[in-house]
């Protein structure tokens, strides 16, 4: 956590971190945000028989869904707003096996209307962290009156 070291992010990352409380797949995936700073987030989850597929390893979809979620997240935290995922590219490098996995994003290129994000995955075996996936994602950047649209769709 590093909300302490810029005041005018702790507001930003109050909302974030509520906002990421109510959303109900993350807690069905028993995901946590674990870091979070202006441009970046990291989003780690535990291993558990539900996340794996049926060689013992984390399930792709798993993999995708941490690298979804901290993009979108990551990219947020620049500026305050709503964003949603428009795209992006994922290379699974390895199998993710281990005890965790661990995503952490980062803003490349913050923009009002498309952040460009890079995320890296890693599986933690034996302490050791393992490069798993890596992915690249075109965030959309939501001014309020869209965000508002969604928020309550008619």
């Amino acid at each position: 956590m590093t909300e302490g070291l810029d005041p005018d992010f702790t507001p930003i990352a109050t909302r974030i971190r509520a906002n990421v409380g109510r959303q109900g797949f993350m807690n069905h995936v028993g995901a946590e945000l674990s870091e979070l700073a202006r441009g970046a987030c990291t989003i780690e989850v535990e291993r558990r028989p539900e996340l794996l597929q049926q060689h013992g390893l984390f399930h792709g979809g798993v993999t995708a869904f941490l690298v979804d979620n901290a993009t979108t997240i990551a990219a947020a935290t620049t500026r305050g707003q709503a964003a949603l995922t428009a795209e992006y590219k994922l290379n699974l490098l390895s199998p993710a096996s281990g005890d965790r996995l661990i995503c952490r994003a980062r803003v490349i290129k913050p923009g009002r209307q498309v952040a460009v994000v890079a995320a890296d995955v890693f599986c933690v075996i034996d302490g050791k962290e393992k490069h798993t996936a890596t992915a690249l994602a075109s965030i959309a950047m939501l001014d309020e009156k869209a965000a508002a649209r969604i928020e309550s769709p008619a």
